[in-house]
C-alpha cells in the first residue's frame, strides 16, 4: 500500500507528468547544449523519449509533446520563439523567472523532474553537468530553499526502513506517493558518496552504472545536436 507525501504546489493547478518531462528537459539542455537552445519541437520530443538519465521512461510522440507545450505557455512557464528567418517555432522555459531560481537550484529540481525521488548523493552526481556542487553543504542549501519556498516545490520523504539516507522529490505534480526503495539503490547512493580505494563492490558498481549512464546521455545529446544540425539543410 502507498502512501501520499502531502504536497503544495498548485498555482492554478498541479503539472501533469508530460507537462513536468517537457519543462524538465528544456532546463536541462539549456545547461548541457547551450548552441541548440532555444530547442525545436523535434528536439524537446528527442529529450523526453530518452532512454538514459529518464525515470520513468517515455514514449512521447510528436502531437503529445506539442500539446504539452502549448498548455505550458499557457500557463506562462514555456515561451514561443519565432526568429528570423527560422521556419520552426523554438521553445524555452521560464522557470528561473516563475520561480526565481539560480542556477544551483534549478539543476536539483530538474534532475528531480527527469529521475524521480533520489538521494541528496545521488542528485549531487547526477546535477554535475548541469551545475557542479562544491560541497555537500552547498547542495543542502539549494534543497533546503527549495523546500522552504512557498508553495514549496521539493519535499524531504521520509526515510525507509532500512535505507541509510531520506531521499527528496519535486512537488511539481501535487502529494509524492511512497512506493518501495529500489533493491540497491541506499547501496548505490552510497557508492556515489564514497567511492575510493575502499569503497566496497555494490558501491563500485553503482558508480560505473552511473558513468555509464552519464555516457548514454552525452551520446543522446550528440544525436540531438546533428540532428538540429540536419534540418538546417532539410
Amino acid at each position: 500500500m502507498q502512501d501520499d507525501i502531502p504536497g503544495a504546489f498548485d498555482p492554478a493547478s498541479d503539472l501533469d507528468p508530460q507537462e513536468i518531462r517537457v519543462l524538465g528537459v528544456l532546463a536541462e539542455k539549456e545547461a548541457l547544449t547551450p548552441d541548440n537552445y532555444p530547442m525545436s519541437l523535434n528536439a524537446v520530443m528527442n529529450g523526453c523519449n530518452q532512454l538514459s538519465s529518464r525515470d520513468p521512461v517515455m514514449q512521447m510522440p510528436e502531437d503529445v509533446v506539442h500539446d504539452t507545450l502549448q498548455r505550458l505557455m499557457q500557463r506562462k512557464l514555456v515561451n514561443g520563439i519565432s526568429q528570423a528567418g527560422a521556419r520552426v517555432v523554438k521553445y524555452e522555459h521560464r522557470m528561473r523567472i516563475k520561480w526565481s531560481l539560480e542556477q544551483d537550484k534549478l539543476a536539483v529540481l530538474a534532475v528531480l523532474m527527469l529521475r524521480g525521488p533520489q538521494t541528496a548523493g545521488e542528485i549531487r552526481t547526477r546535477s554535475g553537468r548541469l551545475h557542479e556542487f562544491k560541497s555537500v553543504a552547498e547542495l543542502d542549501a539549494a534543497l533546503q530553499f527549495l523546500i522552504d519556498k512557498y508553495p514549496p516545490l521539493v519535499v524531504r520523504l521520509e526515510r525507509l526502513a532500512g535505507a541509510k539516507e531520506s531521499r527528496y522529490a519535486q512537488l511539481l505534480g501535487g502529494p509524492v506517493a511512497l512506493a518501495p526503495e529500489p533493491a540497491g539503490a541506499s547501496a548505490g547512493a552510497l557508492g556515489s558518496a564514497s567511492a575510493g580505494a575502499g569503497a566496497p563492490a555494490g558501491g563500485r558498481v553503482g558508480q560505473l552504472e552511473q558513468e555509464v549512464a552519464a555516457l548514454r546521455a552525452e551520446v543522446d545529446e550528440l544525436k540531438a545536436q546533428f540532428a538540429a544540425f540536419r534540418q538546417q539543410f532539410e
